[in-house]
């Protein structure tokens, strides 16, 4: 049996989790259509971006892709811990440069790839920025189990107290490398906020 050449991406995504000392997991998927592999895309980049933080001690196992019309506008990741300011979460970090690469407060039209659900401070972010969309991996109850601080106000309880019209455009995307990020954190013995 023929073997599939690996994509750049998860090569990528592999060496950044093993710097931490993790081993990937590969799992094996049913085909999917092209909006589910941009997804897809877009997200292991954040993670990639994560995986970086957390190897430099930056901050927590978060990372984010801020995407308009196919192109990445900004990839971030978490750096509380880097620059001792609570809000430098990785949705916060990645609208700061998209807004100033983009030279616009408003992000009208963008999607924003999470690897974790975003927090209420940064759901308000992200609708103050006028962004459309929100991708994400786990979900907030997956990182208050690791201790993290979290309001477990889900993002759909957000849009429909504020009537935000934002869209949820996906969950669970790649959730099982973003569980994995999770599991790098927990060994990183980083202290949690």
């Amino acid at each position: 049996m023929k073997r599939k050449k690996r994509i750049p991406i998860l090569r990528a995504l592999q060496e950044a989790g093993a710097r931490v000392g993790l081993r990937m997991v590969i799992f094996r998927t049913a085909p999917v259509k092209e909006c589910d592999m941009n997804h897809k895309k877009y997200m292991r980049a954040a993670i990639k971006s994560a995986y970086e933080g957390i190897a430099e001690k930056e901050g927590g196992p978060f990372g984010a892709c801020i995407v308009h019309k196919g192109k990445v506008i900004a990839i971030a990741h978490n750096t509380v811990l880097r620059d001792n300011d609570p809000t430098c979460h990785a949705e916060i970090n990645g609208i700061r440069a998209a807004c100033q690469i983009l030279k616009t407060p408003f992000l009208r039209g963008c999607t924003v790839y999470s690897t974790t659900e975003p927090c209420p401070m940064c759901f308000s972010a992200i609708h103050w920025a006028q962004c459309k969309n929100i991708v994400y991996g786990t979900a907030i109850e997956d990182v208050a189990r690791l201790g993290f601080n979290e309001l477990s106000i889900h993002n759909d309880t957000l849009i429909a107290m504020g009537r935000s019209p934002i869209l949820i455009a996906a969950k669970n995307v790649l959730m099982p490398e973003c569980q994995n990020l999770l599991l790098a954190w927990r060994k990183s013995n980083l202290k949690t906020y």
